[in-house]
């Protein structure tokens, strides 16, 4: 009988590493004889990368409630037509970021709803995606280092949607995280530190589940 495969989140602010540790993750995973995909919200599926366009374009002028709908369109095509499957097939999921980020993003930056989110997340997903089987939240409370970091991979040359906006957004995204953190009860993760620190770390959250 085919075991079903486990949905891991690695979340948190631009500029924490969350990419790279999904990686790090999926070659642990590997050396265990796991098989495992990834995806990175908004992008995953035809449809959420262009999705994904839109999203990132700074120039296009959108509120909050434009912003939860592009995204929560791209989670369903990613979710149903790669995350899902990959899941029945016994696959483990490790996805770079999920809902939690529109309620930091969306909700405490842009001040939506928090249960209108949670709402039309669940209308585009399903129970499954919204309590991943594994979240982890890296935390980096250093605005500056942040920003360093974001401006080292070229994106501060052509600032997205969120990574353009001030310092107040930015503060809100973070307190955001901590909050969530708190109210969903998911382990955080300090990136201040140096990449395999925090890969131990992860790690060890997701040996548990082996």
């Amino acid at each position: 009988m085919q075991t079903f495969g486990k949905y891991v989140v690695i979340e948190g602010h631009d500029g924490t590493g969350k990419s790279t540790q999904v990686e790090l993750v999926r070659k642990k995973l590997l050396e265990q004889g796991i098989e495992s995909i990834e995806f990175h919200e908004p992008a995953g599926s035809l449809v959420a990368d262009a999705i994904r366009s839109v999203i990132k374009n700074g120039k296009l002028p959108r509120d909050a409630i434009t912003n939860l709908l592009l995204f929560s369109a791209a989670r369903h095509d990613i979710w149903f037509r790669q995350a899902l499957p990959a899941l029945m097939a016994g696959k483990w999921v490790i996805a770079s970021r999920n809902y939690y980020s529109t309620l930091a993003y969306q909700g405490f930056g842009e001040g939506l709803d928090m249960e209108m989110i949670s709402t039309v997340t669940r209308i585009a997903t399903d129970d499954q995606y919204l309590r991943p089987d594994i979240a982890i939240i890296l935390d980096l409370d250093n605005e500056t280092e942040r920003r360093k970091r974001i401006a080292s991979r070229g994106s501060l040359a052509h600032p997205d949607t969120f990574e353009s906006k001030d310092d107040e957004f930015q503060s809100k995204v973070n307190k955001g995280y901590a909050a969530i953190a708190t109210s969903h009860n998911i382990p955080v993760v300090s990136a201040a530190q140096s990449v395999d620190a925090v890969q131990r770390e992860i790690w060890d959250i997701i040996i548990r589940e082996l």
